[in-house]
Parts: structure tokens; C-alpha cells; sequence
């Protein structure tokens, strides 16, 4: 009986190690040491918050298309920036004062700066102006076995998959290396990919560069799942296990 229970516990704590396989990152890092960096520039969506600043010989001319006063706080608050940048609408437009709606769907903040700038010179509302567009609210969101879950925000251009899991503190012992899930929008549509970080593959993917509103989902790996499923943790167990067995050994003294 003795025996019994200790194969018992010998079995539970066996299933509920995770191997160096499970854990690692990159584990192919020495045979894959070199790859080529393909930067990618997201486009604007719906609820993408844009701050617009135009810029002629004439400072006078460009107050109506400038939101917020330069010489204040403003430029060193995101928050107070989101408040006065420009909400891109449902249909993927913005309402530029002056000028009326313009459409920015799936354009660049590049794309905008020329096609904005154009809209001006051609209607004559400005002579050479310059026009800078930045995206003020990216954000990307990471649940599920990390440190620290959370919706993040980032003002780079770019950023990956790996800086967005260090925002959130990277993952715990207990997270699903090889299977992290990405969910995008793209064109109305909801796009999920699987990421393996055990492997180098994934920085060849399109979704080692993330993009605005992406959602990073880490699951349980299989130790932690079958650890759950039995008593809830291995220390439990242990305690459970390590009791039954005190009461046989003195109920078959």
C-alpha cells in the first residue's frame, strides 16, 4: 500500500514538471544567427487617434489646422495629446477643419502627411505647408500566463511580439511557449496566427512586427493545465497525498 501512494505521488509531481523544451526560447538561436529585418508601417484603423500638425512660412495661416498650444504641457502628455489629436471614425475618416472628411483608411501616417498636404496646396488653403501626422494611441493587449497582464500602450513605429510580452512582464513558468495566439484586424476581418517562440521562425512572420490594437493570448502549458485539473497545485497535492499516506501507515501498523 506504502509503495502504492508513493508511485501515487512519484507520478503527480512527474506530470506536473515542465522539461527544458517547454521553457526555453529560441531554441535554434545557433542555427538560425542571421535574418533579414523586413519593418513593416501599420495603417490607420477605426479609433485611431492621430495628431496632425501643419506648418507654413506663415505660423498665422496653419493656427486653424494646429489643436492644442505647442508652448504648453501638451507636447509632453500623451493623455492631453489623445484629446487633441483627431479620432478616426467608424468609416475610416477624420474631420479636418477647413477641408470637411478625408479618408484615411489603410493608409500610413506617411501616406496621410502627402495626401493631406496635397488636399491643402490644390484647394488653396495653404501655400507649401508641411504636414506631420503621428499615431498617439497604439496599443497592443497581452493576457493569459504572464507577469503582468494589461493593455499597453507604445509610441515606436514598430515594436514586437518580444517587447510587447516584456511590457507585460514576460511569461510565467506556467505559460505556452509554443503556441502564443496573435488576433488582428484586417480589412474587417479578424485574423488569428500561432506563434512559436521556441523556435526562431517567427521572426520571419508577418506578426513578429505587431500592429495597432493586436491582442497576444498566452496559454497554460500542459504541466499546469494537468496540475489544475488534478487538485488545483502541486502543493496541494503533496499535502493531500502526503496526508492519505500518514493515515494508511498508521492504520495498518
Amino acid at each position: 500500500m506504502k509503495n502504492r501512494f508513493l508511485g501515487i505521488l512519484l507520478l503527480i509531481v512527474v506530470m506536473s514538471c515542465a522539461s527544458k523544451k517547454d521553457i526555453l526560447y529560441l531554441q535554434d538561436a545557433n542555427e538560425n544567427t542571421q535574418t533579414q529585418i523586413d519593418y513593416q508601417t501599420p495603417t490607420i484603423q477605426p479609433n485611431d487617434i492621430l495628431k496632425i500638425t501643419v506648418e507654413t512660412l506663415v505660423p498665422e495661416a496653419a493656427i486653424p489646422y494646429n489643436r492644442g498650444n505647442a508652448g504648453t504641457a501638451v507636447q509632453n502628455s500623451v493623455e492631453l495629446l489623445k484629446l487633441d489629436g483627431y479620432l478616426v471614425s467608424d468609416e475610416s475618416t477624420i474631420n479636418f477643419p477647413n477641408v470637411g472628411k478625408i479618408e484615411v483608411n489603410n493608409l500610413t501616417t506617411d501616406q496621410i502627411e502627402t495626401k493631406i498636404k496635397r488636399i491643402l496646396e490644390d484647394g488653396d488653403y495653404l501655400k507649401n505647408p508641411m504636414v506631420l501626422v503621428r499615431l498617439v494611441n497604439a496599443k497592443v493587449t497581452v493576457l493569459g500566463e504572464v507577469n503582468s497582464p494589461g493593455t499597453f500602450t507604445f509610441t515606436e513605429q514598430n515594436i514586437t511580439i518580444l517587447q510587447a510580452l516584456g511590457y507585460a512582464g514576460d511569461l510565467t513558468i506556467n505559460g505556452k511557449r509554443d503556441d502564443i495566439i496573435i488576433t488582428r484586424d484586417v480589412n474587417g476581418s479578424r485574423v488569428i496566427s500561432h506563434i512559436d517562440l521556441t523556435s526562431t521562425d517567427f521572426m520571419t512572420s508577418e506578426f513578429y512586427f505587431l500592429k495597432p490594437n493586436d491582442n497576444i493570448i498566452v496559454n497554460p502549458n500542459q504541466p499546469r493545465v494537468k496540475q489544475a485539473g488534478y487538485i488545483g497545485n502541486i502543493g496541494t497535492a503533496l499535502t493531500v497525498v502526503s496526508l492519505v499516506l500518514t493515515v494508511t501507515v498508521l492504520l495498518t501498523r
